[in-house]
């Protein structure tokens, strides 16, 4: 009896979706003058978001961000190295961000994605710029030996928002990084200890115990869609695609300005836009503190 009402609705879905592939911009601007979502978020909420730290065990620090379906795993690997003359009391962090093909059916097998180099610049200058990390954390002996931090982000699930899961996924990673027990050995070189010997070795220890890194003015960002008077946060890929104006938005733990990021679309910033873009990050970061704080006091239970 129900048969007809199915076939109904179903021919109702078909038509629905037909009509999103073929106007996709005047579907979305149906649902946004009803200040509503296709997939029913408000214009300002941001997709559900997790974080599970420690996420690959043989890295010194590593943890898994989803941001809705976005999804990014960043491992940290330490290695002793000599630091620069002109920073002998320095470490360094270097970062590199992939996107294999399996992350998007826009990225071919052979061929680099064409967004890698972009958010892995934005990560650098971002991670860097912040104050993060106090590089001379890494320092273990001035001018002879420092850490270099090798933070690797993968792309799993490209959805939008990469950028921002891509620094969420960072800034867990860090927060879950221990860096290893290493001492002096009889030629004064640095000699990384394995976990049997450490805090059995009768060398001279250069880190006494396993420690964590200092993180201050933690960065966390936003991205958002400009059109016409409305603002989208946490955009989808395919909102990305039809929506091309994009806002990112930093700030740190202190809800100081790190960067903001426009990288042009055919809708200008306007004063006003971007201090509602500013404001609905503020909030956002506050979610994501507390969403990291949560994944750390997680780990100290286990």
């Amino acid at each position: 009896m129900g048969l007809p009402n199915a076939i109904g609705d179903l021919s109702t879905e078909v038509e629905v979706e037909a009509f999103r592939r073929l106007f996709p911009l005047r579907f979305y601007e149906k649902h946004l003058s009803e200040s509503i979502r296709p997939d029913a978020r408000p214009l300002g909420r941001a997709r559900d978001t997790t974080i599970a730290l420690g996420a690959v065990a043989s890295a010194n620090g590593s943890a898994l961000a989803k941001i809705g379906s976005t999804t990014m795993l960043a491992a940290i690997k330490m290695e002793v190295m000599t630091p620069s003359m002109e920073t002998p009391d320095e470490g360094c962090i270097a970062i590199d961000f992939h996107m294999p093909p399996i992350c998007s059916p826009i990225v071919r097998p052979g061929r680099p994605a064409e967004a890698a180099p972009v958010v892995s610049k934005q990560l650098s200058d971002t991670i860097l710029s912040s104050g993060m990390i106090n590089l001379k954390e890494l320092s273990l002996v001035s001018g002879k030996a420092a850490w270099m931090a090798y933070l690797d982000i993968y792309c799993l699930d490209a959805d939008g928002a990469l950028f921002d899961t891509a620094l969420l996924s960072a800034v867990a990673a860090f927060s879950h990084l221990d860096i290893p027990e290493v001492s002096l050995n009889d030629d004064g070189k640095i000699v990384l200890l394995s976990e049997e010997q450490e805090g059995m070795s009768d060398r001279e220890s250069v880190n006494k115990e396993k420690r964590k890194v200092t993180l201050s003015s933690v960065p966390f960002s936003l991205t958002c869609i400009l059109h016409k008077n409305y603002i989208l946060a946490d955009p989808t890929a395919e909102e990305e695609s039809i929506m091309e104006t994009l806002v990112t938005v930093v700030l740190d733990s202190s809800s100081q300005l790190v960067s903001l990021y426009k990288p042009g679309g055919p809708v200008l910033a306007y004063t006003s836009a971007i201090q509602d873009c500013i404001a609905l990050t503020r909030q956002r970061a506050k979610e994501l503190q507390k969403i990291l704080d949560e994944a750390i006091s997680g780990m100290e239970v286990d």
